[in-house]
């Protein structure tokens, strides 16, 4: 496995972000009931919950190289002052199943740690539809 740099996804990267997103069908068809849609990079990139301030949510690709191997949507203050809550971890559908998924995670939980010092608990939900796919990968890492 190469090494990963995880960092904030920015405009030059939406068209990887959008190939990962339809990389694995499946995954959106789960979460959703429909395939992915040709916006759904942007609206990852724009949509919080009402009343997050915008630069409390950041997209962080997992690159290996060039390749945006993993894509996670990180909240800070989520639900409250003391938690960081991930609304997404989703990896390319040609790296699944080689610890890029594991390593994204670690990843996360650094960069939580040593930029954002008032977070205590990272917080996750998993969508009844997608439970038998991801219960288990997030299990592992201790949730």
């Amino acid at each position: 496995m190469e090494e990963l740099l995880l960092r904030a996804i920015d405009v030059q990267d939406v068209d990887g972000l959008q190939e990962l997103i339809e990389s694995d069908p499946g995954y959106t068809e789960r979460i959703t009931g429909y395939p992915p849609g040709e916006s759904d990079a942007q609206s990852l990139l724009m949509m919080r919950p009402e009343g997050l301030a915008e630069d409390a949510k950041i997209v962080l690709g997992a690159f290996a190289g060039r390749d945006l191997v993993a894509v996670v949507d990180l909240l800070r203050g989520f639900p409250n002052e003391h938690t960081a809550f991930i609304g997404l971890l989703e990896v390319h559908w040609n790296h699944q199943s080689r610890g890029y998924g594991r390593t994204t995670y670690e990843l996360v939980q650094r960069y939580v740690e040593t930029t954002w010092p008032e977070i205590r608990t990272m917080r996750l939900a998993v969508v009844d539809t997608n439970a038998q796919v991801a219960t288990g990968f997030w299990q592992r890492q201790g949730f």
